[in-house]
Parts: C-alpha cells; structure tokens; sequence
C-alpha cells in the first residue's frame, strides 16, 4: 500500500462525452485552449464568448463550434456535463464554477485550483487510446514535458492497432480461454506480427496474422523468467526486468527484494513470497523449485525476483536444472550485483591500474572452513575481494586473510543496503573489521570490501567502522 505522500489527492478517470455538451466560457486564450483540447473528443462544444478574440473568432467559425455571444448567466450552465471557466476574470470564473456546481456539474477554473472539480491533463492522443497526464494543477510544464515523452513512446499507429482488436474481442471471448491463454493472446498481438503489419499500413496481412494467433492461442506453455531485481533502487531494475514483470502472471520472490520493486509488477498477478533470507526460511530451495515448475505446468508466465544478479548467489544453477528437467523454457535476466552497487555508492573502483587488476566475488562464508580458499593468495597479490553476507563472520574473515599474508592495514569498505535511500557506509582497515559483527543496528543486508583499490574510495560521507575514531584514515585524507 503506497504511503500518505504517495497517494493522489485526485482520481484519475475518463468522462463519457461523446454528444454531450461541454460548456466552454472565455474570449481569449484561456478559452481557445480548452476548446482545442476538446476537439480530441466527440463532445458537442457550446462556446459562450461574448467578445470572442479575432484568432479564437475565427477558430470557431472554422470548425464550426455552436457559439454563444453573450453575457454569463446561471443558466447557461443548465444541460452541460463539463463546464470550464476560462474568462481570464477570477471572479467571473468562480461565479460560473459555482453555478455549475449548484447544478451539480463538474467544473474547471482555470489557474484556479481550489474552484475546480477536475483538472484538464496534458494529453497524448492515439484514439481509441488516451494516455493523460496530470500534476494535480501544480507544474503544467512539467505534465507538457511529460506528454512529449510519452508522445514519441508511442507508435503513430497505435489507435489503428486498438481499433483493429477491438474488431476481434467478440470472437477472442468466444474462442480463446479466458486467463493466461487470453492474456497471451492479446499480449502477442499488441507486440508480434500483427502490430508490425498495422504499422506498415497492410491490415490484410495484419488480420492473416491475427486469425494465425487465434489457430494457435490454445497452445500456451508456461516460461519461467529468473529476474535480477538488483541491489534494491527500484531504478537499478533493467528495461528488461520491467517488460517481463509486466508480463507475468506470478511473481515469485525472495525476502530480500524490496516491496517497491515487487509492486511494480502487473497489478493482477499472483504473488508468492518464498522468503529466503538467513534464518528465515519459509520455503526451503526444494520447494522453491517444485513451485517453479508447478506454475509452468499451469500454463503460466512465471517471474523468479532474485535480490541483486540470479547468478550470483541467488542459487539460479539449482532452479533452471529443475526446469530444465522439467522441460519448462525459462530465460535469465540479468540485475546489478550489490558488489557493484556498493562500489558506486563508494565511489570505488574495484579494479585500478597498477594496483587491482583482478576481482573476487565471495562469501564470508567461504572463510569459516579449516581450508582456505584457493583465491585467497589473489587478495594477498592484490585482487579486490567483495564479501557478501558478511556481517556475522568478519572477524573470522579478518583474521584467515591477515594469516594468509594480507596486511592489516588493507583498507575495508561496508556497505549496508547499497544503492537505496537508507544505506549506510562504514570505512577502516582490515584490523577493524572483527567490530561489524558489534553492529547490530546494521539489519540490511552488508557488503564488505576489502583490497588496496579501496583506498581510492570517497570517504566523505562514509563513517568509521570502529567507532572511536573521529576522523577518516590518511588514506581518506590524502
């Protein structure tokens, strides 16, 4: 649920027009504006303007608009199901609004938002398809700038391409299967064959290719998507990521994957959290796998949200061999991996020219065993070594790397929930590093990093991992 400053103070709807008056007063600018923006609809235009402008006189002589030249009254609102006020007089405005509202008719003031029912949005049209944008009356040329974004998002023949499905949906009710089977359907013919036809003028070949969808619309296989939702910054997700959420008809997810980034997937699909996260285990990674493949059975377009890269520490291996098994397509979508979002945050870079030229990905866990690894020797060499999940045991990592030969003045960077609003970043040395495990407040997950490249980090606004220190390390300062 979206927090209070999230929420519209307006609810965004579409009023039915077509034959029905909207009642436009003004003789000006104002006027001319809303009269145009009313000639995207089917709208009967009643123009009340008195002393009509030249320009806008000769507008509505042009396109023939029923006009009115006469002083206001409260009658004139009588019939109307719009009624914008545009007179450039604020009083006479609010006279007009009042009177519509005393009728019960939605009205607009222009420049004048506590006398308005409605706002008037900036507005792309693709008839039958509107795409409206609004501020709430706040930043008009902020909804313009918007509008021609999203203006040249969309294809020229799209209201062609809605016109042409709309042909269909009587025979799609009566052929394809409602759910997933009809979902597809229309998802294949808003992006396949068929809108590529319509965009190239050939509606013929655009209906072979529709009746070709319909032929075929019973046979739908399930395809499981193993999403990387990155470190937690819902504008890390990839394009990508953002298609396939959009698309699916569960979205299963893991603990650690941020509520905000789980919402942005299609409003109506499933969603499934399988909570995997230490000491949390709501699913074990077994049942995970069988969820997985039960849902492609079904028929489903399945998102696996992993926190950060599927491929790096998310146990992806595991879940495509059972699908794979299952003959169930699947397909990875790759996500930044919080190594790297933590090194941004830092301003660090984890390979640097004559000091790092090799990276490690591991876990602190790899350092608790009676054998250490075989990369080890890399970090005494002079790798950068990004340890993930690595709070609990830092002391164990501290001390096998220092034994293994790495100095323990090696620079240490920690990073709590990278690239989010509320991360947090802790610097010292290798030495320090057995405090983190003390820190309880840190709850998000951590990212450590350790190697000479750290040193060329920013510090600025970082804090000092043992928290007796009152200024940044030389290094910092240098």
């Amino acid at each position: 649920m979206p927090s209070s400053n999230e929420q519209l103070s307006v609810f965004p709807a579409f009023f039915r027009v077509e034959g029905r008056i909207a009642a436009v007063f003004g003789n000006g600018d104002e006027a001319f504006a809303k009269v145009r923006l009313l000639l995207n609809t089917r709208a009967r235009i009643v123009a009340y303007a008195e002393h009509p402008e030249a320009d806008y006189h000769s507008f509505l002589i042009s396109n023939r608009i029923e006009t009115v030249r006469a002083p206001f009254s409260p009658a004139q609102v009588d019939g109307a199901t719009l009624v914008f006020a545009a007179t450039g007089d604020a009083a006479e405005d609010r006279a007009i609004v009042e009177a519509a509202q005393a009728a019960r008719i939605p009205a607009n003031a222009v420049d004048q938002p506590d006398y308005c029912d409605f706002f008037t949005p900036a507005l792309v049209n693709r008839a039958p398809v509107a795409v409206a944008i609004g501020t709430e009356g706040a930043g008009p040329v902020l909804a313009q700038m918007i509008r021609a974004q999203v203006d040249q998002l969309l294809s020229p023949s799209l209201g062609r391409l809605a016109d042409l499905a709309a042909s269909y949906r009587k025979t799609v009710e009566h052929l394809v299967p409602r759910g997933v089977a009809r979902r597809v359907f229309w998802r294949r013919f808003f992006s396949g064959a068929v809108a590529d036809a319509v965009a190239n003028g050939n509606l013929p070949e655009a209906r072979r290719a529709a009746n070709g969808l319909l032929r075929s619309a019973e046979k739908i296989e399930g395809r499981v998507w193993l999403v990387g939702a990155g470190p937690g910054a819902e504008d890390l997700l990839t394009l990508r990521a953002q298609r396939v959420m959009m698309e699916a008809d569960a979205i299963v997810f893991d603990a650690l994957v941020p509520q905000t980034i789980v919402d942005m997937g299609r409003r109506d699909a499933e969603r499934l959290s399988v909570g995997k996260r230490k000491g949390c285990h709501s699913k074990s990674q077994e049942e995970i796998n069988d969820l997985l493949v039960q849902l492609g059975r079904q028929g489903k377009r399945v998102v696996r949200l992993k926190s950060g890269d599927p491929l790096v520490y998310g146990r992806a291996g595991e879940e495509m061999a059972a699908l794979r098994a299952a003959g169930i397509g699947y397909e990875v979508v790759p996500g930044i991996t919080s190594a790297l979002a933590a090194a941004a945050d830092f301003e660090l870079p984890l390979t640097l020219r004559g000091v790092a030229s090799s990276l490690v990905f591991t876990t602190g866990h790899d350092l608790t065993g009676d054998v250490l690894p075989d990369w080890a020797s890399l970090a005494v060499s002079g790798a950068t070594i990004a340890v993930y999940m690595g709070r609990t045991v830092a002391a164990s990592v501290a001390a096998r790397l220092i034994n293994a030969g790495l100095p323990a003045e090696t620079t240490v960077a920690v990073v709590e929930n990278a690239s989010r609003r509320d991360r947090r970043l802790l610097h010292g040395i290798l030495r320090d590093l057995p405090d983190l495990q003390h820190r309880d407040e840190l709850t998000g997950p951590v990212m450590v990093i350790i190697g000479d490249a750290v040193a060329g980090a920013n510090f600025e606004l970082s804090e000092p991992l043992v928290r007796h220190e009152a200024t940044a390390p030389e290094f910092a300062r240098s």
